[in-house]
């Protein structure tokens, strides 16, 4: 059952990350697709399973939805850790922008695979995050944030990770 879970949500993830590659493609003139290069450490809050991480996160401005000072939009992404462990992820995101300032608040379920690292109980996890983020320029944001994943006691053992990550985000 696990396998057919897994293989259902890579299909599902992979299909989302593929429709949203195209659509940006589509309109790259238009600056609205925004990527988020990362890197951080991954569960800095066990020293025993801390490791480093690198990943990208895919935004469609184009998909954005307004409420009044904010804005909603889909993300899609991934990372993978120095112990081979990765996490493709879907969800959304919401831009609070104060000034130069932004703060962003996320949610996105995904697959989980543990590799050589930390086994967080069950393939399917779920990501809640905040960031903050500059504007260094109209089309370049730098940030830090911190997120946490778990799998909301899915599975047999639900001891989760914290980390945090500083993020570039470039608009093209």
């Amino acid at each position: 059952m696990r396998k057919i879970i897994s293989t259902i949500t890579a299909i599902i993830l992979s299909f989302t990350f593929l429709t949203y590659a195209f659509a940006a493609d589509e309109n790259k003139n238009l600056n609205e697709t925004k990527v988020n290069f990362f890197t951080g450490m991954f569960d800095f809050s066990d020293h025993k399973q801390a490791s480093g991480l690198v990943g990208i996160q895919h935004q469609n401005e184009e998909l954005f939805s307004h409420f009044g000072r904010s804005t909603i939009s889909p993300i899609t992404g991934g990372f993978i850790t120095s112990k081979n462990a990765f996490y493709l992820y879907t969800g959304v995101q919401a831009d609070y922008e104060i000034g130069a300032l932004t703060i962003t608040p996320s949610f996105a379920p995904g697959y989980y695979n543990y590799g050589n690292g930390k086994d967080l109980g069950y393939p399917i996890e779920f990501k809640t995050e905040l960031q903050m983020s500059f504007d260094l320029s109209e089309e370049t944001n730098f940030g830090m944030s911190y997120n946490h994943i778990s799998n909301a006691s899915l599975g047999k053992k639900n001891p989760g990770a914290n980390s945090y990550m500083f993020n570039l985000l470039k608009k093209f």
